[in-house]
């Protein structure tokens, strides 16, 4: 029925062909393992691997084991995968026998590049199930160990299409699997009039939890207007919510830059997330409580260090993508990439991993060599115009930032904080000692071009 060798190579053919997918290389020892008569525990290849037990056993485990059971039709653990995956072998060689002599008489058809019906679109959030999420060294594994702890409060920092909700969807997982309670809430989703006053903008929150929560909302219970908004939240949340759960919450809030065009409700809702904090310390139904911010701007409304939760709990900030990073996507998507290629590709994107990520996609689908989508990348027609158009329109909404970004396309320059973190924020520019300076060659192509 095939040695371990032979079966674990049928495995990886068998998820590449129904997903059009690779297994990641920590899920290939899991496989390996599983097929072996002596398996070693989760805890073992987690010590081997440079890995926590946990994470082994609550998220790359359960993963596995749900995409091979759509893979082979049935429901796949542990010690029952031997079994079935000698079950497909044994009916794919069967199968290929009565196959071979058509193969002689079969009329050619035209060859469809094989990732082009399985590889999504690299817009927005990464599918928690997609080989398409490269982790970021340590980073990962820090946050998951971290929103285990009574008091955590992470905050993930990058610019736009760096990946800080895709994390915070994996922290968000991660504590599902723990039997944690999870809301994630996107600032952005609230309306101008939501943000005119506190008040209106701290029911809207507590509605909204509330709601996610599936409990019975009894805000006006718990709404006194004397008491003012900060209390009466605290309140609702410490007196209901939290006592309600049995276990952890944790509160991700995606999008609070929203708030900075906000000054007096980004204050008080910021000051109230550092109070709760703090509440932590001593009041134990607020040790339930972790909480997740993830933002692109730099802070650059005054707040006092008191008052503010962005000087507390574990700060996280994404990097680009490194070499060895953009190798292993290539290869994710069955690219065999040159290293003048790769060197092209990390010059002009800097390892951005949007910019990265539409270029491999573009490739494997369009089947088109990287080095010759390259060749017009800066150009308005070229594989990035939809992205670079949406870059120049951010810039026409506000003469500053284009005059500014047109000042720093000639030269390093210091520029003035709320205008260069905005141009941060939007992975225009990188800040060194606050000498601003463009983030990568695309952005100065095209721009040099445009203005020009």
């Amino acid at each position: 029925m095939g040695n371990t060798e032979e079966l674990v190579e049928f495995a990886l053919q068998l998820v590449a062909k129904k997903t059009g997918f690779s297994l990641s290389g920590i899920q290939k020892v899991i496989l390996r393992e599983s097929l072996l008569e002596n398996k070693k525990t989760y805890a073992l290849l987690a010590e081997e691997n440079n890995y926590s037990e946990s994470y082994i056993k609550f998220t790359v485990a359960p993963r596995l084991w749900m995409l091979l059971s759509q893979v082979l039709d049935e429901k796949v653990n542990k010690t029952n995968f031997p079994m079935l995956l000698k079950q497909q072998l044994a009916k794919s060689a069967a199968l290929n026998s009565l196959q071979i002599a058509e193969t002689t008489t079969a009329t050619p058809t035209t060859e469809v590049p094989p990732n082009c019906y399985f590889i999504k679109s690299p817009e927005g959030q990464v599918p928690l199930a997609s080989y398409f999420y490269i982790e970021r060294s340590n980073i990962e594994e820090t946050c998951y160990q971290e929103i285990l702890h009574p008091r955590a409060l992470i905050r993930i920092k990058a610019s736009r299409k760096m990946g800080k909700t895709s994390l915070m969807a994996r922290i968000l997982d991660y504590g599902s699997n723990q039997n944690y309670y999870t809301v994630r809430l996107n600032l952005y989703h609230a309306g101008t009039q939501v943000l005119e006053k506190s008040d209106r903008f701290l029911r809207w929150f507590c509605t909204n939890v509330t709601r996610q929560l599936s409990l019975e909302s009894k805000l006006n219970d718990y709404w006194d207007e004397d008491m003012g908004a900060l209390i009466n939240s605290t309140i609702y949340f410490q007196g209901y919510l939290l006592k309600e759960l049995s276990h952890p919450l944790i509160l991700a809030l995606d999008g609070v830059d929203q708030l900075f065009e906000y000054p007096e409700v980004a204050s008080d809702f910021f000051a109230l997330l550092r109070s709760w904090y703090e509440e932590t310390k001593d009041i134990s139904v607020w040790q339930k409580l972790r909480i997740v911010i993830a933002h692109a701007v730099e802070i650059y409304i005054p707040l006092p260090t008191h008052r503010s939760p962005f000087n507390v709990g574990l700060a996280i900030e994404l990097p680009t993508f490194c070499l060895e990073q953009v190798q292993d996507l290539a290869q994710r998507h069955e690219l065999q990439l040159t290293n003048p290629e790769f060197e092209q590709l990390m010059k002009l994107t800097s390892g951005f991993p949007y910019l990265i990520r539409l270029a491999l996609y573009q490739s494997s689908c369009l089947n088109i060599p990287i080095r010759t989508l390259l060749q017009d990348a800066t150009k308005s027609t070229g594989i990035y115009q939809q992205h670079l158009q949406s870059q120049l329109w951010n810039l026409q909404q506000d003469p500053k930032l284009a005059e500014a970004f047109q000042q720093i396309l000639n030269a390093p320059m210091q520029l003035e904080m709320q205008v260069a973190f905005k141009l941060k924020s939007l992975g225009l520019l990188h800040l060194t000692e606050n000498q601003a300076t463009v983030s990568c060659e695309l952005y100065r192509e095209y721009f040099c071009n445009y203005f020009s």
